[in-house]
């Protein structure tokens, strides 16, 4: 059985390192800070709607604590934004195959790409040979160290993975494999031609996580939200991108899990970009997400103006601490040069 390394263990790498623990999967978990210090000390611990369990995992700091084997496989799980240094960090360790060193991670891991946007696969592809794209649809929370919170029942999640790029095959009966120790784990596992159209749909699904993270519940967003998923639409267009439809993604999202509450959890907790201005992290991965669409339109000679604006009001307010919700949708309205929101 292949060993797991979480590269990246919070929200989204701890909820799947500890499910894949939990299902007698061998995973290891790369964290840093407080939370390694937490993980180390008093293990994993999962909330859910209807568990609260603690394991103890294996937990590192880096590739220099672990010999790494030919049948390792990484998942990569950290921001966009940070993705670039990891897969520095880990693309020239030594791989080893019956005590021998037979090369790099490079050239020998499979490396899943389980991030918001679609940039780290090609981050990926400068370093490793073998890239797969996930696309993550899980609702989860990291704010405490040594804590993950998965908001969704029965199944945790629902976990989109193929080959990037799409036209290669030889890594298909590999890729079943994850599959189903992925599905053991309590995910579902679609395993469609082109993960990365889904992952261009989920790009424009996460235009809103800045929304979400400005105002949250300080008015009401969602009309500049139709306007930003739509000029984000008409770029991916005019580029000649594609993505799967709004109905293809609704029903898969339906099929496999429903959010409840968490016991003890506030249901004002918001997603990922939400997540890093609670903690002050003093950056945020909007400019993969709305600023992934601006870059593409710059590509192509258009202009993006609702999501540039959108990255650039995010970038200050992570750089000057801002948290969760100070803005009002009147004044974000105001500041995209829109009419009153409501």
């Amino acid at each position: 059985m292949p060993r797991y390394i979480i590269l990246g263990a919070g929200a989204v790498g701890g909820a799947i390192g500890g499910r894949l623990g939990l299902a007698d999967r061998d995973a290891v978990l790369v964290a840093r800070g407080d939370h390694l210090a937490a993980l180390r000390q008093r293990g994993l611990r999962l909330r859910t709607p209807d568990e609260d369990v603690t394991q103890r995992l294996p937990a590192i700091a880096g590739p220099e604590e672990i010999d790494v084997d030919a049948d390792d496989i990484l998942i990569l799980t950290t921001k966009t934004h940070h993705a670039d240094d990891i897969l520095v960090r880990w693309a020239d360790t030594p791989v080893h195959q019956n005590g021998e060193v037979i090369g790099t991670a490079g050239e020998h891991l499979q490396i899943f790409i389980a991030l918001n946007g679609v940039a780290a696969e090609t981050f990926a592809h400068r370093y490793f040979r073998r890239v797969f794209g996930v696309c993550v649809w899980m609702p989860v929370v990291h704010l405490v160290p040594g804590e993950v919170i998965i908001r969704s029942t029965p199944r945790s999640g629902m976990l989109h993975i193929g080959r990037v790029p799409k036209t290669i095959k030889d890594d298909d009966q590999a890729l079943k494999h994850v599959a189903a120790d992925l599905v053991a784990a309590n995910f579902d596992v679609p395993l469609p031609d082109d993960v990365m159209a889904w992952k261009y749909r989920k790009l424009i699904s996460n235009i809103g996580n800045v929304f979400q993270a400005l105002v949250g519940h300080s008015g009401d967003w969602r009309p500049l939200l139709a306007e930003a998923e739509a000029e984000g639409r008409q770029v991916l267009d005019t580029a000649g991108i594609e993505y799967i439809s709004e109905a293809e993604e609704t029903a898969a999202r339906a099929a496999g899990f429903t959010m409840k509450p968490v016991p003890g959890v506030s249901s004002s907790t918001g997603g990922s970009t939400w997540q890093s201005l609670h903690r002050g992290t003093g950056n945020i991965e909007t400019d993969y997400l709305n600023g992934e669409i601006v870059m593409i339109a710059h590509q192509i000679g258009i202009e993006a103006p609702i999501n540039e604006r959108l990255a650039i009001l995010a970038r200050r307010a992570a750089a000057t601490g801002s948290k969760p919700g100070e803005m009002s949708a009147d004044q974000l309205a105001k500041l995209l040069g829109r009419s009153g929101a409501n």
